[in-house]
């Protein structure tokens, strides 16, 4: 009562003051909308809903009786639970059995999508696969036209021959290039004097490039996405949006991109992953990430229609192109560490650590099927990595043991030969500390780094048909962190890259020689072209802000070239798609090697004997002035041959012999020196 007299005093007006009207006049249109004055408001209404986006109906459900709906239910509420929150079920009754198909509803509609996705095509058992839709598909099905139309036609978009670079006729592989901090990319042809400039641009991406596996398509980063691009003159063959982009994988197919951002992940629609169609441009799925730290997130089998990841005690298996999981399932394996896809075969490997009295195991499981092709128990494990060799003929699982009784950690290199029947294990033990580890890529050796500075030490192993493995080489008293074999197999290089001061040692398996031994100070990088025969060391300015630059050398170790880009960042090969010839005939061509050696030889000395392009083309546009100087100077000279005749009284003097009877001869004599020779008593 208090305020509102306080209000009435206030309004209390002078005697003879009118009350201010603050009605609108009678012409006053109103002209602003509720969504400009009450927007945020607005946005905060309730949105009218009928509640149907959120229910689900489940088809091919056992039919039981009263005395068995309660375990049924228990069933359905296990399986679809698993996708959000169930606030209401119906199970309709006829003839005293249910009907065979069921309703959820649940809390949310994205719910609903997400059981659709998953456990549509769940198979309960042998009777029973479930089939699942929204109930709101069913008016929406109902409703569709009897009359078809076809679909629009698309414009298509010629981009080129987007293999465009195989066709050099010098077999120039390419490679790309950022520097000037990040500001410059450049696409350059490797080419032994010096690098042939394809395509440069200014703020071509934002942070650093990948090539596609095939080399189709240079992915460049940008704040918004990715842009892909390719072709002779490397137009945009696509893009993806995706704010905040950080990573990204393409599938071996290249048929798919995946790419991750930490900035647009909700829980109610995944953003974070997402895996793109290459073709149309479109999204096919999105995936939720904690973290990116164990980049790539999904690995990818050798032929892309599989893809999977790992979870805690769960690994998922996706099939494209519905990106559905395999049967409708993951993988429970409780305690699984790690896994990888062999590189030949739809075939994975994963290992399980020690859980009180169960040892260790390394699993090989054939997909799709799911079949254990191979067991392997191991003891007393600390830790275990993957190396497939890149063919997928040899699989090594590195193993960190503790050997009861003793207190160091030995290294077992477990070696599954894939190619032969029941997959039998080898075993090489190693007391030293492993450096490093890496497989021939087509061939049956492998290098071990081992040991601790300065006494690391190589050694070189063959995998031998006959069950054995033998040491063939080791060197010691290496400089070296890193092994680089050669795509082709038989050459590497061994590496002490950052901390080594760039210590490189380029070596022959073959028979085991040091080829040569050369240093790149500070390298950071080292990269082989794709065919094996030049291999790249570089000092990026990500990792150190002096001294960039890039050398490129012989498989041989010998140095071709030094090119000192400023502030270099980054260097990449193009991969080559892999060859079209089969094994026959690249047998016939090595086998008739000389015929062919002939005529790149006789390139090499071309190439050798003459000077660079440029400077023969200089000497040619010299050469060809001259000539036409030259004729302009005789057709002068010509037209003024009357004006000398008339000038010298009609004596042709252009002429050497035309006065030769006014000629008079005269010997000269000239007294050049005097030698006497003494001649002894004869």
């Amino acid at each position: 009562m208090r305020d509102t007299n306080n209000m009435e005093d206030e309004m209390e007006y002078d005697d003879g003051e009118e009350e201010p009207s603050f009605s609108d006049p009678e012409d006053f249109v109103d002209d602003i909308s509720d969504q400009e004055l009450l927007g945020d408001v607005l946005r905060d209404k309730p949105q009218e809903a009928d509640g149907i986006d959120s229910v689900v109906v489940v088809d091919n459900v056992p039919q039981v009786g009263p005395d068995r709906l309660e375990k049924l239910k228990n069933v359905i509420q296990k399986i679809f639970s698993k996708f959000g929150k169930i606030t209401n079920d119906f199970y309709p009754f006829a003839d005293g059995k249910t009907k065979g198909y069921i309703f959820l509803e649940y809390s949310a509609p994205s719910h609903a999508h997400e059981a659709v996705k998953n456990a549509d095509g769940y198979k309960l058992d042998k009777q029973h696969t479930f089939r699942v839709n929204l109930f709101t598909d069913f008016d929406k099905y109902m409703s569709i036209s009897d009359e078809w139309e076809s679909p629009e036609k698309q414009p298509f978009k010629d981009f080129g021959n987007l293999r465009h670079w195989m066709e050099d006729p010098d077999c120039r592989d390419q490679y790309s290039v950022i520097y000037d901090s990040g500001e410059r990319t450049g696409i350059f042809a490797n080419d032994v004097k010096e690098p042939i400039e394809v395509e440069e641009r200014a703020r071509w991406t934002e942070t650093y490039v990948r090539w596609s596996p095939k080399g189709t398509y240079l992915a460049t980063f940008h704040q918004r996405g990715i842009a892909l691009w390719g072709g002779e003159k490397f137009k945009q063959i696509q893009r993806f949006s995706h704010q905040g982009v950080q990573l990204i994988d393409f599938s071996p197919c290249e048929r798919y991109v995946v790419t991750f951002s930490p900035l647009m992940d909700t829980k109610d629609d995944p953003q974070a992953i997402i895996i793109w169609d290459v073709l149309t441009g479109q999204k096919k799925r999105g995936f939720h990430c904690e973290s990116s730290a164990h980049w790539p997130i999904f690995k990818w089998s050798p032929d892309g229609k599989f893809f999977a990841r790992m979870t805690q005690d769960t690994l998922s298996i996706y099939e494209t192109p519905s990106m559905g999981l395999l049967d409708k399932k993951s993988l429970k394996i409780n305690g699984i560490k790690d896994f990888s896809w062999s590189p030949g075969d739809n075939i994975i490997a994963f290992w399980v650590p020690e859980d009180k009295d169960i040892p260790a195991r390394v699993t090989l499981m054939q997909l799709p099927s799911r079949n254990e092709i191979r067991v392997r128990n191991l003891f007393n494990v600390v830790d275990c990595k993957l190396h497939w060799q890149k063919n997928g003929d040899y699989l090594c699982v590195k193993v960190d043991r503790t050997p009861k009784g003793t207190q160091g950690v030995v290294t077992n290199f477990e070696i599954f030969r894939m190619r032969e029947k029941q997959v039998p294990v080898d075993v090489v033990e190693m007391k030293e500390g492993i450096i490093a580890f890496a497989w021939e890529p087509n061939g049956s050796k492998f290098a071990v780094l081992h040991g601790e500075s300065p006494r690391i030490n190589v050694s070189f192993y063959h995998v031998k048909n006959n069950g054995k493995i033998d040491l063939i080489k080791m060197f010691d008293k290496q400089q070296a962190n890193s092994i680089f074999w050669s795509p082709q197999g038989q050459f590497l290089v061994l590496a002490g890259l950052r901390s080594m001061n760039g210590a490189l040692a380029f070596v022959d398996t073959s028979d085991c020689t040091m080829m040569n031994i050369a240093e790149h100070y500070m390298a950071s990088d080292v990269e082989w072209d794709p065919t094996g025969r030049y291999v790249v060391t570089s000092v990026s300015w990500w990792s150190h802000k002096v001294d960039n630059a890039f050398w490129l050398w012989t498989f041989q170790g010998r140095l071709l070239q030094k090119n000192n880009k400023e502030r270099f960042c980054q260097l990449l090969w193009r991969p080559r798609p892999p060859s079209l010839l089969t094994a026959d005939q690249i047998k016939l061509i090595k086998k008739d090697l000389k015929k062919y050696s002939k005529i790149f030889e006789q390139k090499d000395r071309l190439s050798q004997s003459k000077a660079s392009k440029e400077l023969v083309d200089k000497r040619r546009s010299m050469m060809e002035d001259y000539r036409k100087y030259r004729e302009r100077a005789m057709d002068m000279y010509n037209e003024q041959r009357p004006l000398r005749l008339e000038l010298r009284g009609g004596v042709d003097t252009d002429e050497l012999e035309s006065n030769i009877d006014d000629w008079e001869e005269e010997t000269i004599e000239f007294f050049i020196n005097e030698e006497i020779i003494p001649i002894g008593d004869l």
